[in-house]
């Protein structure tokens, strides 16, 4: 690109050397002759120059694992505050049931059902967008991630944390719903 920053600099020179067990000394000798000078180097090995990128990206990798994992947690406070909500809310209906002899298992199947419902519906939204969402990055980095696709793990360990989130909610619903007799759930007010 014309006018952009750097496009008149030089940023990796890659020099073949004809004893490898003299790198570290060339490397040196490299360095010294740009020492103190506006374009000072830094030569190191190809190797070397890897496993730089590499630990780079693991820490990269680190962070998007933190934040991906405080992310589920927030989706799981969120989707059980939902269905607490919902339980609370329907306090009667669970009520009128078990008076109409339903037992705790199909109140619990009820709640559940509708808990995992609803995570996997977000669930396979996200998944649906992760496929345009990784293309676009993939086209935006170029050559940097050459390969950057959803695999087939990735999907199905979405699918299973949408299962995990939509139990986990459920949970502390279930649990008091089927607690409460049939005289509080009809005397509670919405």
């Amino acid at each position: 690109q014309r006018g952009a920053p750097g496009v008149d600099k030089v940023g990796i020179y890659i020099v073949e050397i004809e004893e490898a067990e003299r790198a570290a000394e060339i490397s040196a000798a490299i360095d010294r002759q740009f020492e103190n000078s506006l374009a000072e180097t830094l030569t190191e090995t190809e190797k070397a120059f890897q496993l730089g990128f590499v630990a780079m990206s693991e820490a990269i990798l680190t962070a998007i694992e933190v934040v991906s994992l405080l992310v589920i947690g927030i989706m799981l406070a969120v989707m059980a505050n939902t269905m607490a909500m919902t339980a609370r809310e329907r306090k009667r209906e669970y009520a009128v049931l078990k008076a109409l002899g339903f037992g705790p298992l199909f109140i619990a199947a009820l709640i559940g059902t509708e808990s995992l419902l609803i995570a996997l519906l977000g669930g396979l939204a996200g998944i649906a967008a992760s496929y345009p969402v990784a293309e676009a990055f993939a086209l935006r980095m170029g050559t940097l991630f050459p390969v950057f696709e959803v695999s087939s793990m990735t999907v199905l360990t979405a699918l299973a944390i949408a299962i995990g989130i939509g139990i986990g909610a459920a949970v502390f619903p279930v649990w008091r719903a089927i607690r409460e007799s049939v005289g509080q759930g009809l005397g509670a007010v919405g």
